[in-house]
């Protein structure tokens, strides 16, 4: 690796031939200096980034391109959206779409590796896909970047050249969740035991079950992300002792950062570990909470599409249920609100009409209660479903479609 000044780099992404494809790292990670160095030399090139946030260049001969769409792409003019599940995207990096260059946002070297800190999820596979193919690794490397394990850490003979900088990386406060979050989190929690491994993710409903956890013991973490929430329930010992917390990528306060920085027992894995759902069937009571932005009376959930335009994607929603309901005393929740307060529409509907991003949970959990699923016929479950998870408003609507439908 060596380490080289902005202005060596800008001309080495000048110099990079035709219409390139760049990885760079997502979601809060995203190396924003080394993105501003390229846009700023290279007219034409293609950005790959996992739910990136807003800051990604749009204009004419920038590509963007990503398997899940986060807000920075959500409406570019020149979207690719490669749909996969999230296991399953490390394959695509080093066999259908292989990057030409990576950039990756590091906590400085220690013993030789740098480490991903905060955001490990597709990047080892991008780099090694890269690599095969005589591409080129950047690195950002940045000493407010936490240092983390697992498969965090890049040895640093595989970066070709590095720029070095200080910043501060995006935080999150906790917030207080509203009242129908806490009492979709109550609802959630009052089936998770003790002993229970937990996949969530960071929001009010999750907010609210991790809240809702405080008086378990011996839970277990492995999930794709976790927040504050986790640290909370370690402090009040609701965490198994010396278990591992396994997660890919990370996004909270920088309490939680400072937490990570050097801490052995959080595990950051590459995403096909993660996501592997044979791995995810092996976690002992694997319990999974998912969200969506609409279901309906055959239990199938949309959390991907809003009048047929791509909102975010498959991500692991579907790796972690397939994952949770073959473990041994799994289950998989899908966890929202029963009204849509923005769009005033109720989130339970007759029959989805956009693509289906996943079915067969284990229940379907709103505020106004838990519709079971797994083990009941189709007239059951859309009796559970009208019952006790929609809107007192649209029963009637629903019970009516539901016979049109077969279902009553």
């Amino acid at each position: 690796m060596r380490v080289i000044s902005v202005d060596e780099l800008g001309r080495l992404f000048a110099s990079l031939q035709g219409k390139p494809r760049v990885v760079v790292s997502g979601n809060v990670a995203v190396p924003w200096p080394a993105v501003r160095i390229l846009d700023a030399n290279k007219d034409e090139y293609t950005i790959h980034a996992l739910n990136a946030p807003p800051g990604i260049p749009d204009r004419e001969g920038v590509s963007a391109e990503t398997c899940f769409v986060g807000a920075g792409m959500r409406r570019h003019s020149n979207l690719s959206y490669v749909p996969s599940r999230l296991s399953l995207v490390p394959v695509l990096l080093q066999r259908r779409i292989p990057a030409d260059v990576v950039i990756i946002h590091c906590a400085p070297p220690r013993d030789g590796q740098l480490s991903l800190g905060i955001e490990v999820n597709i990047l080892p596979a991008a780099i090694e896909g890269c690599r095969m193919r005589s591409g080129r690794v950047v690195a950002v490397i940045n000493d407010q970047m936490p240092y983390t394990y697992g498969d965090a850490l890049i040895p640093v003979e595989w970066v070709d050249v590095a720029i070095e900088v200080s910043e501060p990386l995006p935080a999150h406060d906790p917030a207080t969740p509203d009242d129908d979050s806490r009492a979709i989190g109550e609802r959630v929690a009052s089936r998770v035991s003790d002993g229970s491994t937990l996949q969530m993710g960071i929001g009010g409903v999750p907010d609210a079950t991790l809240n809702a956890l405080t008086g378990r013991r011996g839970l277990r973490i492995w999930t794709e992300m976790f927040s504050d929430g986790v640290l909370a329930l370690d402090r009040v010992g609701a965490l198994e002792p010396h278990h591992p917390l396994t997660a890919s990528f990370l996004f909270g306060s920088r309490e939680l950062y400072d937490w990570l920085d050097g801490n052995h027992r959080v595990r950051m894995m590459r995403t096909e570990h993660t996501n592997d759902p044979g791995l995810i069937a092996q976690q002992r009571k694997m319990t999974s909470v998912n969200t969506a932005l609409e279901v309906d009376l055959f239990g199938q959930a949309n959390a991907s599409r809003i009048n047929a335009r791509i909102y975010s994607g498959f991500g692991g929603q579907t790796d972690f249920i397939v994952g949770a309901l073959h473990s041994a005393g799994g289950q998989s929740f899908i966890a929202l609100r029963s009204w849509h307060p923005k769009a005033d529409v109720s989130t339970v509907v007759p029959l989805v009409d956009e693509p289906v991003t996943s079915f067969q949970q284990s229940a379907i959990v709103t505020e106004h209660g838990v519709a079971e699923l797994w083990g009941y016929d189709q007239q059951a479950q859309c009796q559970h479903i009208i019952r006790d998870a929609a809107h007192p408003q649209v029963r009637e609507e629903l019970w009516e479609e539901a016979a049109h439908l077969g279902l009553a």
